[in-house]
């Protein structure tokens, strides 16, 4: 099993990671509790509930809530619904939620607790390699019509807990989500590593390289997140792919492409315009062909109007008085944070769209 500390300005976190540890929990968790709420959603319930429940013993009172799978549950109605499950079993400032699934239980289950009873204790078990990203860091949210993450706050985890025999039983879809980060995170920092990646297969990846590469992620992450919790300054890094991923997500209707594979289609757009705004010399081409032999859905960038995504990339919190700052790279370990003209956007925009319908 490997560990990796987290130092946030709240409080240190440690993200455990290893095979079958989620058998492990409560030997593994820093203290106890009378009262957990486990919170997953339909598929991931069936495969790792029980183990978990099973984890805790007879002195620990375990609930559940379970949401339908899929970012459309990061809405203000499930979140209403979680609330409502909170107070019907009486739990307190000394209970625990538990996020056991992908970025969107972790996201939900994390703002819950961070609002319930003005903040409990909150305990992380990713089941995707995606969720490597997402449950480090402390962002926490749910999502508003007008965009994604629109409504949340920063509230760090007292714990994650990483079991990655779960990752086993993902489908194709969610893997290919999951390196969506984990290309970015070898972009923001390590050109070999890149490199490396970029000649991968995604689908014939062994489980000893895929455990190396998340915990990659999760340490350039970490290093990132310790200097700049609350995003002022060189987290906004982190975001690179994402301006243009979460308005595709928004524009086509959530759930009907995963947030990694739209920040892999992102982080295409952003090479490109790296490219036209600051001449970086990039492996754009390389990284294209990697997007479409690993079987990104690309297509998909090709359907939409250009003016319907500047208008929601114009709601996107990385949006600064109407000015879109945009993370671009200088190159492979080189990023940066550049304002660009919303008419110089829509015509890189459209320049992208054709580039993409012709693959």
């Amino acid at each position: 099993m490997e560990k990796i500390t987290i130092n946030a300005s709240t409080h240190s976190y440690n993200v455990e990671i290893g095979a079958s540890i989620r058998f492990q929990l409560e030997g593994l968790m820093n203290k106890t509790y009378k009262k957990v709420l486990i919170i997953t959603d339909h598929q991931v319930a069936p495969l790792y509930l029980e183990d978990v429940k099973q984890a805790f013993s007879s002195q620990t009172e375990v609930f559940e809530h379970i949401v339908p799978a899929g970012e459309a549950s990061k809405s203000m109605e499930q979140y209403s619904s979680l609330l409502d499950t909170c107070i019907t079993n009486k739990l307190d400032r000394k209970s625990l939620i538990v996020g056991l699934g992908g970025g969107m239980v972790g996201d939900l289950a994390g703002f819950a607790a961070s609002t319930y009873l003005r903040g409990v204790d909150f305990l992380q078990m990713p089941t995707t390699i995606l969720a490597h990203d997402s449950s480090v860091g402390g962002k926490v949210a749910i999502n508003h019509s007008q965009g994604k993450n629109l409504i949340g706050c920063f509230y760090n985890p007292v714990q994650v807990i990483y079991d990655t025999e779960t990752l086993l039983s993902l489908p194709p879809s969610e893997i290919r989500s999951g390196f969506g980060e984990v290309v970015k995170h070898a972009l923001l920092s390590d050109p070999a590593w890149c490199t490396e990646l970029l000649e991968s297969e995604i689908s014939a990846m062994n489980n000893e390289k895929l455990n190396l590469y998340l915990s990659k992620g999760i340490q350039v992450k970490a290093d990132i997140v310790e200097k700049d919790e609350k995003e002022q300054g060189i987290r906004q890094h982190l975001n690179l792919g994402h301006t243009l991923a979460h308005a595709l997500e928004a524009e086509l209707g959530y759930g009907q492409i995963t947030h990694g594979e739209a920040v892999a289609i992102g982080i295409w757009f952003a090479l490109r315009v790296s490219e036209k705004q600051v001449d970086a010399a990039l492996p754009t081409r390389k990284y294209r062909d990697w997007l479409i032999n690993n079987d990104y859905p690309v297509k998909l960038a090709a359907e939409i109007d250009s003016d319907k995504i500047i208008s929601r990339m114009k709601w996107d919190k990385k949006t600064v008085e109407s000015q879109l700052h945009y993370v671009l790279l200088k190159s492979v370990g080189q990023p940066l944070v550049k304002s660009v003209e919303e008419d110089e956007l829509k015509g890189y925009l459209t320049d992208f769209i054709k580039e993409v319908s012709q693959h």
